[in-house]
């Protein structure tokens, strides 16, 4: 079976977890490849790179338009920043190799066509769109003509940005049940009070495709939230350690918070369950547990029934509580001794 077929199933019933490498080999491949084994160890799904130079993102230019203005990046030069943060390509097939050789999956996003058509002939079998490209619709087409599922990060994008961008994906053939949108807030690191996770069940119910969560928030609280409110993968930055700096050091998650990330959206998947009010099996048992009515001093055939001889305690062998006014008064129909359980045939 094709490993995006996996993808595609385990999205139905689970949550699939992407560790995002992105700049964090910082200019190494044997960081590269040490992070792929890490996360396999750390319960990843999948790794994931970047397929770009620079040339293919900007020009090498260095007036006011080129500069980052604010956050994490404030004052680099786009194409200095690309430049450093690149995956070389001479690279790729080597780390797909690695992943292939100790089974976890492998997932690149390109940034033009070049990029694309380098995947097909490595043989992907999936592709990623950043958020940064959502409105780069001549490129998500030409990567939906290659009929292969479709992981889109939403980040910065309005509905209408998004509707064109499914658009374009379906006019070229593609199913919306090969599309997984990702909710994502384009800030790194990302603050909570931005992140508006409710429109996850939104773009579900709105665009009629899985959604899952592209996270740069510090720690999983952001990722299990996703989870519960329906999120079907979380993708988050993965170093070998935030002490390698490179540009995404310092919103990325090391190996050992990335397996307790992966623990708790695993069990967040699990809780989360169907609409149901049936008890588990587990749950009857602790009916014992409930209050209900017994006696609480013996009480001969005839004898009424009064608060005296009568409580609402527990455990629940007895009738419910909310008959307990129903017996006062009532007689009897057999000795009772103490201790034991109230009936509806015990009384007339």
């Amino acid at each position: 079976m094709s490993r995006y077929i996996s993808l595609l199933d385990k999205v139905q019933t689970g949550v699939y977890a992407i560790a995002e490498m992105s700049a964090n080999h910082a200019g190494d491949i044997e960081n590269a490849l040490k992070i792929v084994k890490a996360a396999k160890e750390s319960g990843a799904d999948c790794l994931k790179i970047q397929t770009y130079t620079a040339d293919s993102l900007t020009i090498d230019c260095d007036n006011e338009y080129f500069r980052i203005k604010g956050g994490l990046w404030n004052g680099y030069n786009l194409y200095k920043l690309y430049a450093e943060a690149g995956t070389p390509y001479s690279w790729q097939k080597k780390i797909k190799s690695e992943c292939e050789k100790i089974g976890i999956d492998f997932l690149s996003t390109p940034f033009d066509e070049e990029g694309v058509d380098f995947l097909e002939n490595l043989g992907v079998e999936a592709y990623k769109v950043a958020s940064f490209e959502l409105v780069h619709i001549p490129l998500i087409q030409y990567i939906a003509r290659k009929g292969k599922p479709m992981i889109v990060s939403c980040g910065m994008g309005n509905e209408e940005e998004i509707g064109e961008a499914i658009d374009a994906m379906t006019g070229e053939g593609l199913s919306k049940e090969q599309i997984i949108l990702l909710k994502c807030t384009s800030e790194y690191p990302a603050n909570f009070e931005d992140m508006n996770l409710l429109t996850i069940t939104d773009m579900e119910r709105r665009f009629g495709c899985r959604v899952g969560f592209s996270d740069h928030s510090m720690g999983s609280a952001a990722a299990v939230t996703a989870v519960a409110l329906g999120a079907c993968l979380v993708e988050k930055h993965f170093c070998l350690s935030r002490g390698i700096k490179n540009p995404d050091s310092e919103f990325s998650m090391e190996p050992r918070e990335f397996a307790s990330m992966v623990y708790d959206i695993n069990n967040a998947a699990k809780a989360k369950g169907k609409i149901t009010y049936e008890l588990s099996e587990t749950e009857k048992l602790s009916l014992a547990s409930r209050r209900s009515v017994f006696s609480v001093r013996d009480i001969k055939k005839g004898e009424v029934f009064t608060i005296d001889n009568v409580r609402v305690i527990r455990p629940g062998y007895g009738i419910k509580p909310k008959h307990f006014e129903d017996i006062i008064g009532k007689k009897a129909c057999r000795d009772i001794s103490t201790g034991t359980p109230i009936k509806i045939k015990d009384f007339i």
